[in-house]
């Protein structure tokens, strides 16, 4: 079956190119040279998960389902047992991390001001970087708050069939990494919590 998945271009792109790897890497803690998950881990889905980054806290990005799907949601969890979807597929991810950067205080609620000053604080080049990454990966910009309502609508799809649990009998699923909005039940996955 042809692989129909654009985020497999994206990936090759971002192998064959370290540039624009290390760019993605700086403005998003996505590194795509570690890809070794701390533990194995299943989705109620059933489907697969395969790792295609990490970042410098020991949290994995995966992409969820078979190459041959047209479409792979992008998931990720935390070394602390917490986890959400970021992204309907990788090329919407990384356009989330281009607008964002720290995705983490936008999907917890900080200020989109405040989220986009601390990047420029950490990266004054921004500018040009986010220039750069859009021009090489060909992802249509987004403006911070077309990014955050993304990554918040992706995260209100995690349960319950992409709430991950590590591949071992007796396992407790992990925590939503991101408080469900208003007008969706929460559950006892709900954020804050580190154990599982």
């Amino acid at each position: 079956m042809p692989n129909t998945d654009p985020g497999e271009r994206l990936l090759r792109l971002l192998e064959a190119r370290p540039d624009i790897a290390r760019a993605l890497d700086l403005v998003a803690d996505f590194d795509i040279t570690r890809r070794d998950p701390l533990e194995r881990l299943a989705v109620p889905s059933g489907l697969p998960l395969t790792p295609i980054a990490a970042d410098g806290t020991g949290g994995t990005y995966y992409l969820v389902g078979g190459p041959d799907q047209a479409r792979r949601p992008v998931l990720f969890t935390d070394s602390e047992g917490c986890g959400t979807l970021i992204a309907e597929d990788l090329a919407e991810a990384l356009g989330i991390f281009i607008a964002l950067g720290f995705w983490h205080e936008a999907g917890h609620g900080f200020p989109l001001a405040t989220t986009e000053q601390n990047l420029r604080e950490s990266e004054p080049d921004i500018d040009t970087i986010r220039a750069d990454l859009y021009a090489a990966t060909g992802i249509r910009p987004l403006t911070a708050e077309q990014a955050r309502d993304l990554l918040l609508a992706a995260a209100a799809r995690t349960a319950p069939d992409y709430v991950a649990t590590a591949d071992f009998p007796g396992a407790r699923p992990y925590h939503l990494l991101f408080a469900p909005p208003r007008g969706i039940a929460g559950d006892s996955r709900a954020v804050g919590a580190t154990g599982r």
